[in-house]
């Protein structure tokens, strides 16, 4: 998952969050669509909420970077904005769906949604899983690119109709219509075990999964435009990591059947809000999360996104071939040869796509078009 804001210093606090996000969502996809250890259904069976900590430090760090330059040069450049997005997020992702597409053997499902979805970033839209289980993980970067999509757009119509300043009345709007859709949408479900209809109108769209960027938004608009608030909040980062984490343990609760009326519209938010209250944490001076600097954790958050892509895929294709050395699949070792592969695979990606095309970005964003 994509979490790169631009913020020009290092968050170590952020790095640590990222890295235990995308090895929450490794071990929950690995237990549930493979051969596993039992201990990898037993340890993360709340892991699909890794993905809602990426939407808090997405929503987070593209805020942080629009709000701090509204604040300096009163406007966004939408040129460099769309750059820093379009070359941290598409190359790598079209290397993913072409492999998708032209090498059938490597995906995990039966078959893919059809390849316009992915290119238009609509793939979550309408999703039937039973039908288009392939690469089925991308419907959180659809979600995260309309995001990308919007946000400075309505930012910018905020700031022209004098509006920004009140601003804070939309998020509240927009986390409470993601209750009331949730309320609306559960009705329709035929019981608590009508599971696909649950993920294809309650957890994929865009309009009910809004929660953990609203959160991260809210999060940059409070560092940004409330210092002095923003100060006496981040002095108490203990606090602020023990809520969030007593929080996080409620909805886990809450959660433990995730299609029910309660998890569906009050466990979601209550999720993303514990996470946002740990994010904040990460973010305080003086939390053990900002100070401590891990080598191994950075080089994680720095592959997150390249390891969310392909983990799946790698592991689909790894997993058979390792079986013909007689390694049992349900066997640690061959979890610890997996996790493995996706970590090559990903800083593979990483150094033949992923940098070269950031290298082009910072020789693009230092030309200016007259």
């Amino acid at each position: 998952m994509n979490t790169d804001g631009g913020l020009s210093h290092k968050l170590h606090g952020l790095d640590h969050l990222r890295a235990f996000a995308i090895t929450y969502v490794f071990l929950y996809h690995y237990g549930r669509f493979f051969p596993h250890p039992e201990w990898t259904n037993t340890l993360t069976r709340f892991g699909w909420s890794g993905v809602d900590l990426f939407f808090v430090l997405s929503g987070y760090l593209i805020a942080a970077q629009l709000f701090k330059s509204i604040a300096t040069y009163k406007t966004i450049s939408l040129r460099d904005f769309f750059i820093k997005r379009f070359f941290r997020i598409i190359p790598i992702y079209l290397v993913t769906v072409a492999l998708y597409f032209l090498f059938p053997f490597v995906r995990e499902r039966e078959s893919p949604a059809p390849l316009w979805k992915y290119l238009t970033f609509t793939q979550n839209i309408n999703l039937d899983i039973a039908k288009q289980g392939t690469f089925s993980h991308s419907w959180s970067l659809c979600i995260e690119e309309q995001f990308y999509l919007l946000l400075p757009f309505i930012l910018l119509g905020l700031m022209k109709l004098k509006l920004f300043k009140k601003a804070y009345w939309l998020l509240a709007v927009l986390f409470i219509s993601g209750l009331a859709v949730r309320i609306v949408l559960h009705s329709n479900l035929e019981s608590d075990n009508d599971w696909l209809t649950w993920y294809k109108w309650i957890y994929f769209p865009t309009w009910s999964r809004l929660d953990g960027l609203l959160v991260g938004v809210s999060i940059a608009a409070l560092l940004q435009f409330r210092p002095a608030l923003s100060k006496k909040i981040l002095a108490h980062e203990k606090i602020l990591l023990l809520t969030g984490v007593i929080i996080f343990a409620v909805s886990h609760y809450i959660c433990s059947n995730q299609i029910s009326f309660s998890s569906s519209v009050f466990g979601l938010p209550l999720t993303d809000i514990g996470y946002g209250l740990i994010v904040l944490s990460a973010l305080s001076p003086q939390s053990f999360l900002y100070k401590f600097e891990s080598k191994i954790t950075s080089k994680i958050a720095t592959l997150s996104y390249g390891i969310y892509l392909i983990h799946k895929m790698a592991v689909h294709v790894a997993q058979p071939q390792l079986i013909k050395l007689d390694i049992k699949a349900e066997s640690n070792f061959m979890f610890i040869l997996c996790a493995v592969i996706v970590f090559m695979i990903a800083l593979l990606l990483n150094e033949i796509i992923e940098k070269p095309f950031l290298k082009l970005r910072s020789r693009l964003l230092s030309k200016k078009f007259i």
